[in-house]
């Protein structure tokens, strides 16, 4: 029992991750019709930033402040640097890209992958970084639970992302810019005839994409290093959760990603490790096959 608990603890940790990713891949498609391959490179950049503020940070040993918050205020870094740059991407390379076609699109998110991927190299080098600090025996048997060994770190990424999503869920259903949202997301042409400034929104849609990814980028990084692939697994299986939840769905990414999480620990644990993968992803295929348009997708039917 002990080991099932902490496997499903676990597996919510890192599906939280992939559902925060996925979310943000899925909010840029609903609203922009622009699939981001990019995502994982952006995230990886905000990263980046992170760390750099927060080994500046650490170097600010005369005032304790900082140095005792130095990741709080690295994780905030973050998500300003990833306003901003979610904000340049959106209104100087998609935005003139509109014009085009779908495919122009989707080749100028691949192309940001080299440039975005190459700008970090370049900047901050392509070496593996610690993002953390030690942490002695002593302090790792504070946060035992009857039998079940609780990993802080855990805890918070499942709790930062459930307070993350519930905001955003609440500003998308309640609020006049969640409406907006959902209207460019059903039919981008009527919204702009009903008076929505449909540009603002898409640009708005890619901020907070880019945010969720900055999110989920310095939450990994103290498991995973820095470097410039680090986003490079999460990316994928966030694309897998979208798939899986259900594109044309907000809340069908987040149960895809928890899905994965927790049936990757699950089939690790109890089938295989080596076989993992195979028997992973070859379910969630069988689900595809009979659900097509994914666990909480709908089919979009046109009268005529």
């Amino acid at each position: 029992m002990t080991s099932f608990i902490q496997i499903i603890i676990s597996g919510l940790e890192t599906g939280s991750l992939y559902a925060l990713a996925a979310l943000g891949v899925v909010l840029i498609y609903r609203v922009s019709g622009v699939t981001n391959f990019a995502q994982g490179e952006m995230a990886m950049f905000s990263s980046f930033v992170a760390f750099t503020v927060w080994r500046r940070g650490l170097e600010q040993t005369a005032y304790p402040f900082i140095y005792n918050n130095a990741y709080i205020i690295a994780f905030v870094a973050a998500i300003v640097f990833a306003i901003f740059f979610g904000f340049v991407v959106e209104r100087f390379f998609i935005r003139p890209a509109s014009r085009g076609s779908m495919v122009g699109k989707m080749i100028v998110t691949l192309g940001l992958i080299m440039i975005v991927n190459g700008i970090a190299g370049a900047i901050f080098g392509t070496d593996s970084h610690f993002m953390r600090r030690a942490i002695t025996p002593e302090m790792i048997e504070h946060f035992y639970i009857g039998d079940v060994l609780i990993r802080p770190n855990a805890i918070f990424i499942i709790l930062i992302t459930l307070v993350i999503m519930s905001v955003l869920f609440y500003i998308i259903k309640n609020t006049m810019f969640g409406i907006a949202i959902r209207a460019t997301a059903q039919n981008e042409g009527a919204a702009r005839l009903m008076g929505i400034p449909t540009a603002k929104v898409s640009s708005a849609a890619w901020i907070l994409a880019t945010v969720l990814g900055a999110v989920a980028g310095v939450l990994i990084a103290p498991a995973t290093n820095v470097s410039t692939n680090m986003m490079a697994d999460v990316h994928l299986k966030s694309f897998i959760a979208a798939v899986l939840g259900g594109f044309n769905s907000f809340i069908g990414p987040v149960v895809g990603g928890l899905m994965i999480g927790v049936l990757n620990n699950l089939v690790g644990m109890y089938i295989s490790l080596k076989w993992r993968t195979v028997i992973v992803y070859g379910f969630l295929i069988l689900i595809l096959i009979f659900k097509p348009e994914g666990i909480f997708g709908k089919v979009l039917r046109k009268k005529v």
